[in-house]
């Protein structure tokens, strides 16, 4: 248990600077009691936490293994770790209802997309390209069988657990939604019922499926499934209540203090919005990741993005109309500009390109690394044009950039699921028999 003492020690700066700060607003106490800390400081202290937030999540979920369907305790999981993304992105949706129909509304509105469209863009072209990057890597340090060697510049492949079927098939029907969310003029009630029931489907099925049999763990997650059942339960009931009001209360003001950093460097608000920020509020999701792929647990670590992605692209696009009604008073829609339609644009299209990599239950380096530059050069790009270089029309550029990246990613997308058809109807048959079995009409699939 010394690592699980350890990890409880990296939040606990962050906890005493929050006790502080609740025991200031009593009456009983003086009004300076409370810790103040400048922000380089709160980054390190916050950063400190996310840390150590992110591995007792980890060993949660692999504990939970024992007892449930890993893919739910993944699930699981996946929604604590973007918890403070869904946070930040309703703040502003909130803000953008309670100002429905002022230039501050907008701009808000505005805001809530770029920060959800980046955090997403964030988990495919830095998470998705650098877990499988990192894989390989660590194969050829420690053994895995998920990591194929092959000949070739680049040939190497990650191989995925083909249990993925159902995860990936969800994605992939929230993504031909997404194209349809900017033609509606915003985010509105019926993209929060289709979306958030497609999720609700997503977990009732893999509830549902069964409890897939789960090498033996090792380790910390080994030594808290040796308790007993009532015992196990409630620790890992605690690490998760532990571990996501931590990286709650924690990531927030990490992303606002590495926003506030690179505001005093210069950096506009707009780009620390939409890529600062989220990379901050995704940093736990990636921390668990990077832990799972270091067992030589790649396949858990995919199970864990694609299931972060999923609900990234369900609930937090649907539940964002939710939060703009009740601030605004009513049903409305979120409305956003011509600019953050095509940043939906690009983002589908870039987890189409990306399903068209899986769909074959494999990524290989070349795959990753056209993952990377693709988003990279996109961001550094757009990034050049509106901030660095002098030019008349900054902003015409900037959309015709992201019309560009939106064909590549589509075109290429295509061409992969046209060459990979016969694997496309084999995913959608196992996806087909996975839901057969969770309602009882099968019992007999096993997914090898």
């Amino acid at each position: 248990m010394t690592a699980v003492a350890a990890a409880l020690v990296l939040t606990l700066p962050w906890v005493v600077v929050e006790l502080s700060r609740l025991a200031a607003g009593l009456d009983w106490m003086p009004i300076d009691a409370g810790i103040a800390l400048s922000t380089g400081p709160t980054v390190l202290v916050t950063g400190l936490a996310v840390v150590g937030a992110s591995f007792l999540l980890a060993w949660g979920a692999e504990t939970a293994e024992k007892d449930v369907p890993r893919a739910f305790a993944l699930a699981v999981l996946a929604v604590l770790a973007v918890a403070p993304e869904y946070a930040v992105d309703a703040l502003y949706a909130w803000d953008a209802g309670a100002q429905a129909g002022t230039t501050a509304g907008a701009e808000a509105g505005n805001l809530a997309i770029a920060n959800m469209t980046g955090a997403n863009r964030i988990l495919i072209g830095l998470g998705w390209s650098g877990i499988a990057l990192f894989t390989v890597y660590r194969a050829y340090k420690v053994r895995d069988d998920n990591v194929e060697k092959r000949s070739g510049f680049l040939a190497d492949v990650v191989t995925l657990d083909k249990a993925l079927t159902t995860e990936i098939t969800f994605l992939w029907l929230a993504t031909l939604w997404a194209f349809l969310v900017p033609l509606g003029g915003g985010i509105d009630l019926i993209d929060t019922v289709v979306l958030v029931g497609l999720y609700a489907s997503y977990i009732l099925i893999i509830i549902r499926s069964g409890i897939e049999t789960e090498k033996e763990q090792i380790g910390v997650p080994g030594y808290l499934q040796s308790y007993r059942k009532p015992k196990r339960i409630a620790t890992v009931l605690s690490l998760f209540i532990y571990s996501g009001v931590m990286i709650l209360i924690a990531v927030e003001p990490f992303a606002h203090g590495l926003e506030n950093l690179g505001l005093q460097y210069g950096v506009p608000k707009f780009f620390m919005i939409q890529w600062i920020a989220p990379l901050a509020s995704e940093s736990p999701e990636l921390i668990v990741v990077v832990y799972l792929v270091n067992k030589a647990r790649s396949s858990a670590g995919f199970n864990a993005l694609i299931s972060s992605k999923l609900n990234q692209w369900t609930l937090l696009i649907g539940t964002l109309a939710i939060v703009y009604s009740i601030a605004a008073g009513g049903v409305g829609v979120l409305e956003f500009d011509y600019k953050q339609s095509l940043e939906i644009w690009i983002t589908a299209a870039q987890s189409f390109f990306a399903l068209a990599i899986l769909v074959n239950f494999n990524i290989s380096l070349r795959e990753a690394v056209a993952l990377l530059v693709l988003f990279v050069s996109q961001v550094f790009a757009e990034f050049m044009v509106l901030n660095v270089l002098s030019l008349s029309h900054p902003e015409a550029l900037s959309h015709q950039i992201l019309l560009g990246y939106t064909a590549v990613y589509l075109l290429i997308g295509l061409a992969m699921f046209v060459r990979r058809r016969k694997a496309v109807k084999e995913m959608l048959g196992m996806t087909y028999e996975v839901v057969q079995t969770a309602f009882g009409r099968r019992s007999d699939f096993d997914i090898e």
